[in-house]
């Protein structure tokens, strides 16, 4: 059985199960999560049924694709309703993201409405102060997090799980929806690393855990609108943005580790603003290749994805949410209108700002610890020349030279051989001096580096949708004289920083747990390292995260104390976004034109 063959199910309904069973039956948990894994399913209508033995099955409802109550899951065992089975579905299954519940409804996480003190969204005093219950459930959600560093991902099982999973929902009804969605990301993380998923990285459960600690202090810290920002939305909000002008840019099929596919087509307006109009669900690649020649869901429009991209549109009535995406609601028109060459204004002069420029925008946006909803894209629009390939630790990268004689590395948005991505890319490496007006998305290393989106067509007019336009052989210029390719230019300021020595131990940490960060033993020379490369404060991290991580007080009777859990994650937190600021910087640093360096 797999997770997607299960309705998601409501963190509270997950939380309610596992805290109602005894500390006996939670021991098991695990155990029972693994074994019920293996059973067959059967689906009918909103019902889910699994067959936990030959004789008893354990039936979840899901009335509108989510199980939102406890009495949805059902189990036909002689121990229910108290048995381990429920429990275990719950944990199985994928985590709902529900809408926000009102403050004054009664839950079990709130038995008592909310208080005064605790602002609805958007009132007059919502962005001033947190209200005592708001700290009080960061609180709870930090001391969850706090948790999942002591143990590890080995050791957050299943009632680890479902603490983060209380604390998450508790902190949605106080309005913190921000820091309640970081929370479920680290339980989908816990479950796929546990699961042995083979699209779960460590990178991505520490960036997860590091924005949950974060966002968690910073709510009894901040005030004003850095309070806001911490709070976060509950939903995108799309807002009036009257009649828009606009010009397709190009098609990306989007498609997720989750099992949903679809496409992302970009245009821009006629002030150089980049607007997105997307159509993403279940389905895969299969359907992001379908979906590009669907309708664009936008007013009247009749124009497919892959039209929109070259075309134009007129609307009126116009929604936008903060990020850029462009509302589809009754009130909205639309009509095709012509559309503009990538040479032409307004499109043009997305090619005119500098590289540097758009690689500090574009990080700005990428950056893994960006305040949600603050707007700007990823996406850089650059003049290239091919170079050629290059062979990488990670495999093969398409080599380009842009303005000032700086080197990039290009790369595939996508690996499925279904895209076209390393088919084009593979074609362009052996077209050595072509030149190219290409857009591409910001990944963030210590050299300039994309992955390559679009581009314009190498011989003819036009341009071509990488991920899923086809080149050929005959579409490329005539071989020329092959390109002889100098060393690469240095990869940035910190293409050789010690940086990564203090990076691993943070990530160390969370597969492992405090403890594995406790027997390292002496650092001297890593610390050293350090700090002959500049990086004192990065030295002075580890040394304090591995103090930390091996300090075991005892009583006045020679007894161990508990870890100090609290002070482990304050220090492991301060490394995580160190790392990842120092990283963004030598990022910035490396576009940087090369008389500049």
């Amino acid at each position: 059985m797999t997770v997607d063959r299960l309705p998601p199910v409501a963190p509270e309904v997950t939380a309610t199960l596992v805290e109602d069973l005894s500390p006996r039956l939670r021991k098991r948990l695990d155990a029972a999560v693994t074994k019920l894994g293996a059973r067959p399913t059967h689906r009918d209508g909103d019902t889910v049924t699994i067959a936990v033995d030959d004789e008893t099955e354990l039936r979840l409802h899901a009335p509108g694709g989510v199980v939102a109550t406890v009495d949805a899951i059902t189990c036909g065992c002689l121990l229910a309703p108290a048995c381990v089975h429920r429990a275990a579905a719950a944990c199985a299954a994928p985590t709902a993201d529900p809408a926000p519940e009102p403050a004054d409804r009664p839950s079990r996480a709130a038995p008592e409405p909310a208080p005064a003190t605790d602002p609805a969204p958007g009132s007059a005093s919502s962005s001033e102060v947190a209200s005592p219950a708001q700290r009080a459930a960061a609180d709870a959600l930090w001391s969850a997090g706090a948790a999942v560093l002591e143990a590890g991902v080995d050791g957050a099982g299943a009632v680890t799980q479902s603490t983060l999973l209380r604390a998450a929902h508790t902190a949605r009804l106080r309005h913190l929806p921000r820091a309640a969605g970081a929370a479920l990301s680290v339980v989908t993380l816990l479950r796929a690393a546990r699961a042995g998923d083979p699209s779960y990285r460590t990178a991505d459960l520490v960036t997860a855990l590091a924005e949950l600690l974060g966002t968690a202090h910073r709510v009894g810290t901040a005030s004003g609108a850095e309070l806001a920002a911490v709070r976060g939305a509950a939903r995108r909000p799309y807002s009036p943005d009257g009649s828009l002008r606009l010009y397709g840019l190009f098609t990306e099929p989007v498609v997720t580790d989750s099992g949903h596919g679809g496409v992302r087509t970009w245009v821009a307006g006629s002030d150089g603003r980049l607007c997105t109009v997307g159509d993403v669900a279940p389905g895969g690649v299969g359907r992001a290749l379908g979906v590009a020649d669907r309708a664009v869901r936008l007013g009247d429009s009749a124009l497919t994805h892959r039209e929109l991209g070259r075309a134009g549109l007129a609307v009126s009535g116009a929604t936008v949410s903060p990020d850029g995406r462009l509302g589809a609601g009754k009130g909205v028109k639309a009509v095709t209108a012509r559309g503009a060459a990538w040479t032409e204004p307004p499109l043009a002069a997305l090619w005119e700002t500098p590289p540097s420029e758009q690689a500090a925008r574009a990080l700005r946006s990428a950056s893994r610890y960006a305040d949600p909803d603050g707007g700007g894209s990823d996406l850089l629009f650059l003049d290239v020349e091919l170079l050629g390939a290059v062979r990488e630790s990670g495999g093969t990268c398409l080599l380009a030279r842009c303005e000032g004689g700086m080197c990039v590395r290009l790369t595939v948005a996508d690996d499925d051989p279904a895209l076209a991505h390393r088919d084009n890319l593979t074609l362009l490496a052996a077209a050595p001096g072509t030149r190219l007006r290409i857009i591409g998305r910001l990944v963030p290393a210590l050299h300039p580096r994309l992955t390559l989106l679009a581009c314009s067509h190498p011989t003819a007019e036009g341009t071509i949708d990488l991920g899923l336009d086809r080149l050929r052989r005959a579409d490329l210029p005539d071989p020329a004289a092959p390109v002889h390719l100098a060393p690469l230019q240095p990869e940035g300021s910190g293409a050789h920083s010690p940086l990564y020595l203090l990076e691993r131990r943070v990530e160390q940490t969370v597969p492992a747990g405090r403890a594995a960060l406790g027997m390292l033993g002496d650092i001297t020379a890593e610390t050293r390292r350090m700090r002959r490369a500049g990086l004192p404060t990065a030295a002075g991290l580890l040394t304090a995260l591995c103090t930390s991580a091996a300090r075991r007080d005892r009583d006045l009777f020679g007894r161990l104390l508990p870890a100090d859990t609290d002070g482990f994650a304050t220090y492991w937190l301060a490394a995580a976004r160190y790392t990842a600021d120092v990283a963004e910087s030598l990022c910035a640093a490396a576009w940087q034109p090369t008389q500049a360096r």
